[in-house]
Formats: structure tokens, sequence, C-alpha cells
């Protein structure tokens, strides 16, 4: 059963504490977090529905939260999560190809995850960073100017990441 261990359930307790009395609806984006980084990096309906529980909210209100921003994964995402801008400046730079690159690269679509759970591709609307187009958000990082080349050194620092953390 998914639930908060003690220090999980202690940030959960202090985002709550930031809110109003009543208002505890407020913290759902930074507790939808929480539970993400605490359940494997994606939100199940389970902890979707545990989240409801401690916020006590009707669990389509978690749900509708959940499902409409991208910063949420509803389903299992690899190690590495390519998250490519696909908004009309990064188009213009080329993001269209630099997507098709990553999944000719990788063997996947945009929402897919490669069968050794490494990486996952996955289309996001405007990151905030139109200049530096077109880009990706790579966990915390931005990484920026990309090209079929930049895009070939990221995978191989990522693999090259994993093989010395194993």
């Amino acid at each position: 059963m998914t639930k908060f261990n003690d220090t999980q359930l202690q940030e959960f307790n202090r985002l709550v504490a930031r809110y109003p009395e009543g208002k505890q609806k407020s913290a759902l984006l930074p507790v939808l977090h929480l539970a993400q980084e605490s359940f494997g990096g994606w939100l199940s309906s389970e902890t979707m529905d545990y989240v409801a529980e401690l916020l006590q909210l009707n669990p389509i209100e978690v749900y509708e939260v959940a499902t409409f921003y991208s910063m949420y994964n509803l389903k299992p995402v690899g190690k590495y999560m390519f998250e490519v801008c696909q908004t009309g400046p990064c188009m213009l730079r080329g993001s269209d190809n630099i997507i098709a690159y990553i999944g000719e690269k990788l063997g996947i679509k945009p929402g897919e995850t490669t069968p050794d759970g490494m990486f996952t591709l996955k289309t996001v609307e405007c990151l905030g960073a139109c200049g530096y187009a077109p880009m990706m958000q790579l966990g915390k990082h931005f990484r920026e100017h990309l090209t079929k080349d930049k895009v070939d050194a990221i995978i191989a620092e990522c693999r090259s990441s994993a093989a010395a953390n194993n």
C-alpha cells in the first residue's frame, strides 16, 4: 500500500501548514510533487487516491490536476526523462527534428520509455527558455540550443552516469 514514511509525512505536514486552515487543497501541487518523488517518479491511481485522502479531497480533484500538468507522470518513466519543448519558438528552431532524432536514437516515440527503463521521451509545452531553442528539460536542468551532436552527447552522458552509479 502507498503511504509516506515518517520523513515524507513531516514534509507533507510542512507543505500543508503553508496554507490557512481549511485551505489544504492549496497544497495539492507541492504534495503531488512530493508523492511523485516518493513513489518511483510517477503517480499511480493508488497514489492519487492517497493524496486525496490526506488532503481530504475527492479523488477527482486530484486526478484533474495531475492529468492537466505535464510535470506529473501518470505511468512509470525512465531514469532520464527528455522533456522536449514543442511550442512555436522551439518548433521554428527545429524541435520537431530533435524529437524525431531522439526517438530514432532511442527507438521510442514521445510518451514511451526504452525497454531497459533508462530513457523516456516526452513532449511538453513551453518551458520558458525560448531564446535557447530548441531546448529540453532533463531533470532539473535545461539543455539548450539542441543539435543532433548535442543529443548524442547527452545520451552518452546519461549512459555513463548510469554505469558509474551501478
